[in-house]
């Protein structure tokens, strides 16, 4: 059982940006996708064994600095069109936690973590005021968390992880070519549209739901793999990717779990994926390129396929129809890839005939690596509770080749999701952040 815990805020102010915005860059405006974007937060944990208050100095200074190069984070969203680039800073909360940090990472416990976040990033009022939110978490023991909240209507999980490059590198002081440097240049790819208002919430069904993290180490990813490519007769997947095998299994054991609980053995379902699309619309967008690059595909069932190959075959469909359609034509010229299954999601989201599941990868973005602020890389890197029910986050394990996933779900499916044999024979439930890759 984990732990209690309690959190003494101990320090608060607002870190300005080491050098004035320019007065021509006083206005940010946002793109097509960055106004789609609900007004929330994406949260990041990175856990330190050890720490000092040095540290939380070197850690504003180089925020202050690394600012001056994403001066947007400094600033406020207005009207849900433009940042106003008016240096009021990010907001930085120094925090005394008190407990041990192996009491709270030997199970893990989303809904505890979520304390060490600067803000309530579920609640888009809460945070307002900043786009940028960041918590320096001080354990009995010494060790540190730093828990960061970055507003989605900038920032993708790209971008976080290329500001947090950024803002590393300048506190190791490891020298300039391991700096990024930011390009804004997302509304001229995806120009301004007459969206002064937010777009309209959807209105969903509220379920007690509940996260369950699961770990799957490399070798038992190597054996899914396997089984999906000898059990396929389809050469579309003959190497699956981990992310395309794990999101088939978790979807197919999600299925199974809802179906027991309905008392039915057939039912439509349908998984939306997110897709960096970077490098997969024409022309490319650099890596470097900040705001929302994220494109989506919806892969469907029919009302018996559960077979896990033939998911995988349906996740690949997907993914090679989007690229298909990406590079079709200038992403300024028909957005329509982008949009047309995002609109897609949200018919889909009201009905009840239909069970509906959503993942999200970080994989392959090396927060770890990305995340040495000189004192070496963090033993952990978690994103907080997925949000709604029926949704899965996959993050790579410290050694990159393993693979987390957050998984929420109904408390009645979860229930019987984790007792599910085919699951358990390659997951490992809630195991300890120290017997971790």
């Amino acid at each position: 059982m984990t732990t209690a815990m309690e959190i003494g805020i101990i320090a608060r102010q607002n870190i300005k940006p080491s050098s004035p915005t320019p007065t021509h860059l006083k206005t940010f405006k946002l793109s097509l996708l960055d106004q789609m974007v609900p007004p929330t937060y994406i949260p990041l944990l990175l856990f330190y064994p050890t720490s000092d208050h040095h540290r939380a100095r070197q850690l504003k200074k180089s925020l202050s600095e690394t600012l001056t190069r994403f001066y947007p984070f400094a600033g406020t969203i207005k009207d849900n069109a433009f940042i106003e680039c008016n240096d009021n800073g990010a907001c930085f909360i120094e925090a005394q936690v008190s407990c041990l940090l192996s009491h709270i990472l030997n199970e893990p416990d989303h809904e505890v973590l979520k304390q060490l976040l600067p803000i309530n990033f579920e609640s888009p009022e809460e945070g307002r005021g900043c786009v940028l939110h960041v918590q320096a978490n001080y354990f009995k023991c010494g060790a540190m968390a730093i828990g960061i909240c970055l507003s989605h209507k900038i920032a993708d999980a790209a971008t976080l992880t290329t500001f947090i490059k950024t803002w590393a590198a300048t506190a190791s002081g490891i020298g300039d070519e391991s700096v990024v440097v930011p390009l804004f240049n997302a509304v001229s790819m995806m120009p301004l549209k007459d969206i002064s208002i937010a777009p309209p919430a959807v209105e969903i069904k509220q379920h007690k739901s509940v996260t369950k993290r699961f770990v799957f180490h490399s070798s038992k990813i190597a054996a899914l793999k396997a089984k999906v490519t000898n059990n396929s007769v389809s050469a579309e997947v003959e190497h699956p990717t981990k992310v395309e095998t794990l999101a088939a299994l978790i979807w197919k054991c999600a299925m199974k779990a809802s179906r027991a609980n309905l008392g039915i053995s057939t039912r439509p379902s349908a998984l939306y994926q997110n897709v960096n699309i970077r490098s997969r619309v024409l022309p490319p967008v650099p890596n470097e390129s900040i705001g929302n690059f994220v494109g989506s595909f919806i892969a469907r069932t029919s009302e018996a396929e559960t077979e896990l190959h033939g998911l995988v075959a349906e996740l690949r469909k997907g993914i090679l129809q989007f690229c298909k359609n990406a590079k079709r034509v200038p992403l300024i010229e028909d957005i329509s890839v982008i949009l047309k299954p995002q609109i897609e999601a949200i018919g889909l989201l009201c009905r009840d005939d239909v069970d509906f599941y959503a993942c999200t990868s970080w994989c392959r973005f090396q927060v770890y690596e990305a995340a040495d602020f000189g004192w070496g890389k963090p033993m952990w890197v978690t994103s907080a509770n997925p949000t709604c029910k029926n949704m899965v986050i996959l993050l790579d394990t410290k050694d990159g080749d393993g693979i987390e996933c957050l998984v929420r779900l109904t408390e009645e499916d979860m229930k019987v999701f984790v007792c599910d044999q085919e699951l358990l024979a390659y997951a490992s439930l809630n195991t300890s952040i120290f017997k971790t890759g």
